[in-house]
């Protein structure tokens, strides 16, 4: 079960005598957003039967602190062109996050730039790894190759850490992603609402959508599109790790051909990058301890 935050100590005389707490009141005076785990069973049973664009509305009009993260792939750009045909009113629009890892194709950065021109009353937020502005300035400061090297370090770096920093400076409540079941691996199971361990609600509209019922939207709609898909790509990423599929192929075949990996970081437990830190720098004290020691040694 999660737990709510309550702050009980600004609450009005009308709210403390009638027992309730109404939308009008005090911010302060009322718990975040939080599900109960059979309260998040039931929406999900309720949830699997809507058509996309009804689960917007509801995620619209449910959700407060709402935004779509995306990497401008299929399912993503038909989720945008759905959200930008309901004539949203302006304060409950819903802005994008782009995590640009300067690592990205440049059709990708491309179809970025066509996006903000098709849909301008869309903010589209893009963040990178911190400290740096160009894969040139990224290699200097951690090294060439780093996905290869360290790829739970690249994970963190290019993406986890710029989304922490996108959901607290945005103060990001909810998410809308790209992922499909139909897309395999771990999200053969997906369901359409999720909390991931630190209260992040996420929630994948496109869930039930086969890579077909995605194309076949993108060309009724005349949706802008990255033209690598018409190169034999189906799910893009970064350029160094991204290659087209052949015949047959699972969707996301083309993604970190011949590892294990099957998600980029983003999507994996936060506590596995807190357990990761925690042995890096753990690395750090003991390479020092041992080198200190070292000294000592020689001076002895």
């Amino acid at each position: 079960m999660f737990t709510p935050i309550m702050d009980t100590d600004v609450m009005s005389v009308h709210e403390t005598e009638s027992g309730y707490v109404s939308g009008s009141g005090s911010e302060s005076s009322l718990p975040e957003i939080y599900f109960t785990k059979p309260h998040l069973a039931f929406l999900n049973r309720q949830l699997q039967f809507l058509e996309p664009q009804e689960i917007l509305r509801w995620c619209i009009t449910s959700l407060p602190g709402l935004f779509q993260t995306t990497a401008f792939g299929l399912t993503g750009l038909v989720t945008l062109d759905m959200l930008s045909k309901m004539k949203i009113p302006r304060p409950q629009m819903v802005d994008l996050i782009f995590l640009d890892t300067l690592h990205h194709f440049p059709e990708t950065l491309a179809l970025v730039d066509r996006i903000r021109s098709e849909y301008p009353l869309v903010n589209v937020h893009v963040y990178k790894p911190d400290g740096v502005d160009t894969s040139e300035e990224f290699a200097r400061k951690y090294g060439d190759n780093l996905w290869q090297t360290n790829d739970e370090l690249y994970d963190w770096i290019a993406k986890v850490e710029p989304a922490q920093r996108a959901y607290r400076e945005l103060q990001v409540a909810a998410v809308l992603t790209g992922r499909r079941r139909s897309q395999g691996g771990k999200r053969g199971d997906l369901d359409v609402i999720e909390v991931d361990e630190a209260g992040l609600i996420k929630v994948n509209p496109l869930a039930n959508w086969s890579f077909q019922q995605v194309q076949g939207y993108v060309k009724e709609n005349r949706v802008p599109y990255n033209e690598l898909l018409d190169r034999g790509y189906k799910s893009i990423g970064d350029w160094h790790s991204t290659q087209p599929i052949k015949a047959g192929e699972d969707e996301r075949a083309g993604r970190w051909k011949g590892q294990q990996k099957t998600e980029c970081g983003i999507h994996n437990p936060r506590s596995k990058f807190a357990q990761y830190l925690q042995e890096q720098e753990t690395k750090k004290r003991e390479q020092a301890l041992h080198k200190a020691l070292g000294n000592l040694e020689v001076t002895a």
